[in-house]
Formats: structure tokens, sequence, C-alpha cells
């Protein structure tokens, strides 16, 4: 056996650590802290991100735009999250906590709906609040001459929504097409 093939098989070779991809993570604020909570995520040295859509404010009888939280009470980061940095997070004044059961069982947002969220931040598009429904859930209509009716939301469109009524007594049902934003969770 040659020198260098014994010197080789003899050596020990380190493997590098794998390097941990960052996740993105939502942060559960207080009332009115997303601004300040994004601040001082900043200076830490963090990856935060706070979505703003701009909303028309009246003070003073002036009326401007102001940049308002896309998700009030929420801001996200992008980060690999240990023990050290989830403490570090932690820290931050103004934070009730990051979304999950436990430091090691944080919940992560997709990186596609990430995606969609930073672009719509950046487009300067309107964009209005909006209740989460989920098609099956049941709904109430909040406009229009079906106004205070429930049913089961079947189809949900921006433009139109599709709503079952049923009588169960009957064990009949009809769906009505209705305006997609005239729809609330019930």
């Amino acid at each position: 056996m040659s020198a260098t093939a014994a010197a080789s098989s003899n050596d020990f070779v380190a493997s590098a650590p794998v390097a941990q991809a960052p996740s993105w993570y939502a942060l559960w604020t207080n009332s009115h802290c997303e601004r300040s909570v994004h601040e001082q995520l900043i200076q830490k040295g963090f990856a935060a991100f706070l979505p703003t859509v701009d909303l028309w404010s009246r003070r003073r009888g002036v009326r401007r735009l102001i940049p308002a939280p896309m998700f009030p009470g929420y801001l996200f980061l992008h980060e690999v999250m240990d023990k050290t940095t989830h403490a570090e997070v932690a820290k931050v004044r103004g934070l009730v906590r990051v979304l999950g059961e436990r430091w090691d069982r944080l919940a992560t947002v997709p990186e596609e709906e990430m995606n969609v969220i930073e672009r719509v931040a950046a487009s300067h598009q309107p964009v209005l609040p909006f209740p989460y429904l989920r098609e099956g859930q049941r709904a109430r209509i909040t406009a229009g001459p079906l106004s205070g009716v429930e049913g089961i939301l079947v189809e949900r469109k921006a433009e139109k929504g599709l709503l079952v009524l049923s009588v169960h007594l009957l064990q009949r049902s009809v769906a009505v097409v209705l305006d997609g934003t005239a729809v609330v969770p019930a």
C-alpha cells in the first residue's frame, strides 16, 4: 500500500453540517404592534416581512393614504429556527408568540403562499380584507334581498358564489348564485 493511500484511508473526513433552508413563520403580535415588532426584528438582523396595503384615513378632516398591515396582528419571519433564534425572537416587545405548538414544532407558511403575498404587496394594487371561507363551510349572506340567509358554500369566486340552502325535513336543497363578496362565515 502506498503512503498516500494509507494516509487517505486513515484520515477522518469530517462532513460539513448540512445547512438548513430558512422557512417562513407567522408571528402573532399585540394589537397595533406589527410595526414595532417588525422594526425590532430588523434591528436584531432577522429577515422580517410586514406586508402592507394603502388605506384611506381621515384625521382632522384631512383624507390621506396610510400604510396598514395586510394581516392585522401578524407579520412573517424568514429564518432557520433553532432554539437560540426562537429565544431571541421571543424577547421582542409586542410579540405574543410564533405560531405553532412549541419552539421545535412551529407552524410554517408555505413558500408559494408567501410568494403570492410578496407579489401582492409589491404591486400596490387595492387590497380589501375578506373573510376566510372554505368550500363546504357554513356561510351567511350579508347583503341584498337574501341578507341573513345561511347555507353551505359550494363554490366561491370573487364575482360570484354558489350557496346551497337545504330544508332537512324535506331532504331537498336549492343552490343560489350570489355576489361572492356578500358571504361571510356563519
